[in-house]
């Protein structure tokens, strides 16, 4: 349980300011203009900015200090936003965090290569903090960016399938959203310092986080309000996107539930006007609270690793950050 709640957030805000610092600088009044305007457009479109603190309070949990990794926090928020961009490209949205997605507000040419560009960078902040550990720390990067590139390559593959289940689903974000969690945990315990076991259970913290927190984004995508949560609401029954929810409504739907359900496979998604109708479907499977069930279940799974780190004040910055995404905003 978070002990210290207030202090936490008041590390968290003083922290990922410093952060923020760091990203503004990186490509302010930088030439090609036609380059690096869209890459500055994107860092600073704001986000909780979970994945730097990760590494702050990784490093911070293993007996390290968070001025020794505060450019390797910036080059996961680089990559990070990589991911966005390309991801934001292959299902066509068009906004992100209230705004238009960059593919909307340049073009697609544009977007991807900043996307790649956005990458270099993040290999050339994460070796400003490598020192010794280099080898290490860019093979858990790059491990990372492999596994979530498999596992955009799997939600593609899972749209053009008729039937994908449970576990195929959270094979698939364990790859797209829990790897990158746990690169940034692996990468934090390393730089700071960390034993092998630290490793272990930082990782294993950043991989249940992963998981609790895609499965509170599918969860939130269409329970949310659209206003805190940036993008329109029913968003992944429009484009027919095979969450966790869908998949266990059409487990245990029967009747006209089924049916209903049936047609948003058959014909890829849904017209956004019957958004609030499978919204009610939903509710009445009970699919909710059986969503909630799942958040919770790896949301202690990375609570009791995380327990099991040495730093007080760093274990306890992992804490609450994980409670804290729990209660995200509806």
């Amino acid at each position: 349980m978070c002990e210290d709640e207030k202090k936490y957030k008041q590390i968290y805000n003083r922290e990922i300011k410093k952060v923020e610092n760091r990203i503004a600088r990186i490509f302010k009044n930088k030439i090609p203009a036609s380059l690096y305007k869209p890459s500055e457009y994107i860092m600073t479109g704001g986000g909780k900015r979970i994945r730097p603190f990760l590494v702050l309070g990784s490093a911070k949990a293993v007996g390290g200090e968070f001025k020794d990794v505060y450019n390797a926090a910036v080059a996961v928020e680089l990559l990070h936003n990589f991911t966005l961009v390309h991801d934001d490209i292959m299902d066509n949205a068009d906004k992100r965090r209230n705004r238009l997605t960059l593919h909307k507000k340049y073009d697609t040419g544009t977007a991807i290569l900043t996307g790649d560009s956005l990458t270099a960078f993040a290999y050339k902040y994460l070796l400003k903090d490598a020192g010794n550990n280099y080898l290490e720390a860019i093979n858990f990067f790059t491990d990372g960016v492999i596994e979530v590139c498999e596992g955009q390559s799997l939600d593609a593959d899972f749209e053009k399938r008729k039937n994908v289940t449970i576990a195929e689903y959270k094979k698939m974000i364990s790859q797209k959203t829990a790897a990158l969690l746990k690169m940034c945990c692996a990468i934090g315990g390393v730089l700071g310092g960390g034993s092998a076991e630290d490793l272990k259970n930082l990782k294993e913290y950043g991989k249940n986080l992963g998981m609790a927190f895609q499965l509170q984004d599918d969860y939130l995508d269409i329970a949310g309000n659209e206003k805190h949560f940036g993008k329109p609401i029913g968003g992944d029954l429009v484009e027919g996107k095979k969450t966790f929810l869908l998949l266990k409504a059409l487990e245990i739907a029967k009747g006209q539930h089924k049916k209903d359900l049936m047609k948003i496979i058959k014909n890829s998604g849904i017209n956004k006007k019957d958004v609030l109708k499978y919204k009610t479907i939903y509710e009445e499977l009970g699919v909710f609270e059986l969503t909630e069930k799942e958040i919770k279940k790896y949301t202690r799974k990375a609570l009791s690793a995380a327990n099991k780190l040495k730093d007080e004040e760093g274990k306890n910055l992992l804490i609450c950050l994980a409670e804290d995404l729990l209660g995200r905003e509806k």
